[in-house]
Parts: C-alpha cells; structure tokens; sequence
C-alpha cells in the first residue's frame, strides 16, 4: 500500500519567525541563524507513490514552502492538487495570490473552505480575480462533511470558536490508512468549542494544536496584550491534557515569534517536554 504522509511546512504564528519589526531574543537569532527561523503554520499531505501532494493553508511563505517540499519529495514542477483553508488571517491565505497570473499562473485549482471565506474570496478584490481568471475554483465545506482525497486519506472541516472577521474558522481531522491526525492551529478557547479537546486527543493518533502563547507574559516586552488576539495557553492546555500523552501525541504548532518555548534548551521547553508534550518543527514529516 502507498505511503500516506503528513508533511508540516510550517509551525510560526501569522508573521513567521523572524517577525518584521521585531528584535525580540527569538527574531534576532532568527535573524542571525536560518535554521532557527520558522515559517506560517501550514501542512501539506502528500501521496509519494502518486506524485502528488495536497495543501493545508497557503501562507505568507507559500513560495519557500513548495519550493522545500517539492525537492525533498521529487515533486519538482508539480503543483499542489487541492488546498484547504482554515480562516481569513494573515499567516492561512495570503499566499493564494502566488497561483495568480503574476506568478504561477495555476488552472482551476480546487479550494476548499467554509462558506462565508467562499463567499469573501468569490466578492473581494484581488481574490475575485483567481476565480475570473480560473485559476482557482473555490468549493465550500460544511462542519462534519468529509472531502476524500482518494480511496485511502480524507479531510474533514470542524468548526471551531476564533475571531471571525471575515469567515468561519475551521480546523482539520486528516485520516490516512492507519492513523488519524487532528490539526487546529487558531482557536480562541478550548472551552468554547462544542467537542471536548480531551475527547478528540482520544479520537486521534496525533494532534498539531494552537501553541500561540505559553502563557500570558509572552508578549509583555513587546508592548502587546495576548487578550487582543486569544487562543488557549500552552500551560493550560497541559493542565487540560495532562493524562492523555500516552493515548495521543500532542504537538504544539502556530508558535508566536515571542514563545518561550521556541529555544530548545528554554525552561519553558524543558517543562514541556518533561509532561510528555512535544513541539511541532518545520520539515517534520508523519505518516498516516
């Protein structure tokens, strides 16, 4: 049987690591040292036997990302098959742009995503333009309704609670022949979504979860409150996940550029580690 696998293109929140205009400790080492940098949170699924692979969020990166993926796999000049959005922020669709004429130049390439994100892209400039153009063909998904990919990995959208300004948000359940993998990388709190995060970890194989913020001093010598821009402490989803690490492997992903888990001999990655919880890399790859 053909591998399924899951591929993480990226694992920084929105603006990436380094952030423009930052000389946090975390920015200026990027800075300085490239393998420290990260880029937007994305995944890729991708079939090797196939030659194909499929997008989860077209980032900011989107150009360096295929251009990593495609040598690593032998995918040279093969573009994605799909992509599936999760939201209207910066970090999940910018990089939509890059099929347009100015660039790729892609044909009907089908997106996928929920209904009020179809209906911005479908109205507002310039992303009207992708669809009048044909380069991309935009497909709503409902909560709970699977898209199969082929007969052996589907997709499914789940809604989740997140500042909504422009569409719904929705993160993934991506299952392959023998595991099932959970990916929410924005959500506002855990007690808001309408399944318990206990009882999806033990639905799942493996979880890629909101790691904005470790707890709420991350931003503090930046100037900027965490309650502008909610998601769920790492240190509480710890709390919340504490007896589930031997049932499920729980990544954290969409790390905030200020997080002090991002060194690898921090206090703040030492305790995470040490509870059994583990930080998502850029190049990291799973197989399904």
């Amino acid at each position: 049987m053909s591998k399924v696998l899951l591929h993480v293109l990226g694992t920084a929140q929105d603006a990436g690591l380094p952030q423009p205009n930052c000389f946090c400790a975390n920015c200026l080492q990027a800075m300085d040292d490239p393998a420290y940098a990260r880029q937007a949170a994305a995944l890729a699924i991708v079939l090797p036997e196939e030659k194909s692979w499929h997008l989860i969020d077209a980032t900011p990166d989107i150009k360096t990302q295929m251009i990593a993926l495609q040598r690593q796999f032998g995918l040279e000049g093969r573009r994605m098959e799909s992509i599936f959005l999760t939201h209207a922020h910066l970090g999940h669709y910018p990089g939509l742009l890059f099929l347009g004429r100015e660039a790729m130049n892609t044909r009907h390439i089908p997106i996928f995503t929920g209904e009020r994100m179809k209906q911005f892209l479908e109205t507002e400039a310039p992303w009207r333009q992708l669809i009048e153009l044909g380069n991309i063909e935009v497909n709503a998904l409902s909560d709970g309704h699977a898209q199969q990919l082929n007969d052996r990995v589907k997709v499914t959208p789940v809604d989740v609670p997140h500042r909504n300004e422009f569409s719904e948000t929705f993160g993934f359940w991506i299952e392959g022949p023998h595991k099932k993998a959970l990916y929410i990388p924005d959500i506002d709190k855990w007690e808001d979504w309408h399944i318990d995060i206990a009882d999806a970890c033990h639905e799942a194989d493996m979880c890629l979860l909101d790691g904005t913020f470790f707890s709420k001093h991350d931003l503090a010598g930046i100037g900027r409150d965490f309650r502008e821009i909610p998601h769920p402490l790492m240190s509480d989803t710890m709390t919340r996940l504490a007896a589930l690490t031997d049932v499920c492997d729980i990544y954290f992903t969409h790390l905030n550029h200020g997080n002090p888990v991002i060194p690898k001999n921090s206090d703040a990655r030492r305790e995470l580690e040490a509870r059994g919880f583990h930080i998502a890399e850029d190049r990291m790859t799973f197989e399904l």
